[in-house]
């Protein structure tokens, strides 16, 4: 009997302490993407500024674009953290890291620039958005098939 208790104690220990580290994660995170929103904006406006703000100009898109990607991302892994404070979840979901993965990896796509990435480079990151798609899917079906047990 006492070693129950003492169990749950630790546990409950344990659950404070991850909860303490995910509210400052979240609050770490919640400052980077404040900072690199301000600095999205101050970009953006420099660039209305200047009027070098042209959309059809592949270079500021990629720019652009890739910023707010990396936005995009941070925020997906700070509502991964922020499931955990709520307890939703107990630990961040191997289908929520996946999906960032194939978030930095189409925003790898969307910024690269073809000229200057050989074929190899091309083919390999193809490749590892294949396999992280076939593992995501793989990992919903799996969830899917457990939640209707």
């Amino acid at each position: 009997m006492q070693e129950t208790e003492k169990t749950k104690k630790l546990a409950a220990i344990y659950d404070g302490y991850e909860q303490l580290i995910s509210l400052g994660l979240t609050g770490l995170i919640a400052l980077i993407i404040l900072i690199a929103f301000i600095r999205l904006a101050f970009e953006v406006y420099a660039l209305v500024l200047t009027g070098m703000l042209d959309p059809l100009d592949h270079a500021v898109f990629r720019e652009i674009f890739g910023m707010i990607m990396t936005l995009l991302i941070a925020m997906e892994f700070k509502h991964s953290i922020i499931k955990v404070l709520e307890r939703k979840d107990h630990i961040v979901q191997v289908r929520t890291v996946l999906l960032i993965a194939l978030l930095a990896l189409a925003r790898k796509f969307i910024i690269l620039d073809v000229k200057t990435i050989g074929a190899g480079n091309l083919a390999a990151l193809a490749l590892c958005i294949l396999a992280l798609g076939i593992v995501f899917r793989l990992v919903r079906t799996r969830e899917k098939e457990t939640a209707t047990r």
